[in-house]
Protein backbone atom coordinates (compact mmCIF):
# COMPACT_ATOMS: atom_id res chain seq x y z
CA UNK A 1 0.00 0.00 0.00
CA UNK A 2 1.18 3.51 -0.70
CA UNK A 3 0.59 6.82 1.01
CA UNK A 4 0.58 10.17 -0.79
CA UNK A 5 2.50 13.12 0.59
CA UNK A 6 2.25 16.59 -0.94
CA UNK A 7 4.67 19.47 -0.47
CA UNK A 8 2.05 22.21 -0.51
CA UNK A 9 4.76 24.89 -0.45
CA UNK A 10 5.97 23.67 -3.85
CA UNK A 11 2.58 22.77 -5.33
CA UNK A 12 1.37 25.19 -8.01
CA UNK A 13 -2.12 23.62 -8.20
CA UNK A 14 -1.83 23.24 -11.96
CA UNK A 15 -4.08 20.13 -11.82
CA UNK A 16 -1.93 17.82 -13.93
CA UNK A 17 -2.19 15.28 -11.12
CA UNK A 18 -5.98 15.65 -11.08
CA UNK A 19 -6.06 14.99 -14.82
CA UNK A 20 -4.01 11.80 -14.35
CA UNK A 21 -5.89 10.52 -11.27
CA UNK A 22 -9.19 12.39 -10.77
CA UNK A 23 -10.36 9.82 -8.21
CA UNK A 24 -7.46 10.81 -5.97
CA UNK A 25 -6.67 14.49 -6.64
CA UNK A 26 -8.81 17.57 -7.23
CA UNK A 27 -8.64 21.32 -6.84
CA UNK A 28 -10.91 22.70 -4.13
CA UNK A 29 -13.02 25.85 -4.36
CA UNK A 30 -9.92 27.97 -3.60
CA UNK A 31 -7.92 26.26 -6.39
CA UNK A 32 -5.76 24.42 -3.84
CA UNK A 33 -4.84 20.78 -4.33
CA UNK A 34 -6.92 18.33 -2.31
CA UNK A 35 -5.98 14.68 -1.90
CA UNK A 36 -9.21 12.70 -1.83
CA UNK A 37 -7.59 9.36 -1.04
CA UNK A 38 -4.27 9.72 0.82
CA UNK A 39 -3.94 5.91 0.79
CA UNK A 40 -5.36 4.97 -2.61
CA UNK A 41 -6.41 1.41 -3.39
CA UNK A 42 -4.07 -0.79 -5.39
CA UNK A 43 -6.26 -0.43 -8.48
CA UNK A 44 -5.40 3.30 -8.65
CA UNK A 45 -1.64 2.98 -8.04
CA UNK A 46 -0.73 3.26 -11.73
CA UNK A 47 -2.74 6.46 -12.12
CA UNK A 48 -1.29 7.89 -8.90
CA UNK A 49 2.26 7.11 -10.04
CA UNK A 50 1.52 8.88 -13.34
CA UNK A 51 0.11 11.84 -11.39
CA UNK A 52 3.31 12.10 -9.33
CA UNK A 53 5.45 11.92 -12.49
CA UNK A 54 3.35 14.61 -14.20
CA UNK A 55 3.88 17.15 -11.41
CA UNK A 56 6.27 19.80 -12.79
CA UNK A 57 7.34 20.82 -9.26
CA UNK A 58 7.73 17.25 -8.00
CA UNK A 59 5.47 18.17 -5.09
CA UNK A 60 3.91 14.70 -4.86
CA UNK A 61 5.79 11.90 -3.12
CA UNK A 62 4.62 8.31 -2.88
CA UNK A 63 5.66 6.56 0.31
CA UNK A 64 5.50 2.85 1.02
CA UNK A 65 2.96 2.38 3.81
CA UNK A 66 3.04 -1.06 5.47
CA UNK A 67 -0.26 -0.58 7.32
Amino acid sequence: MMRIEVDYDSCESNALCAAAAPEVFELDDDDQLAVLQPKPPLALCGAVEEAARSCPKRAITLVEDPA
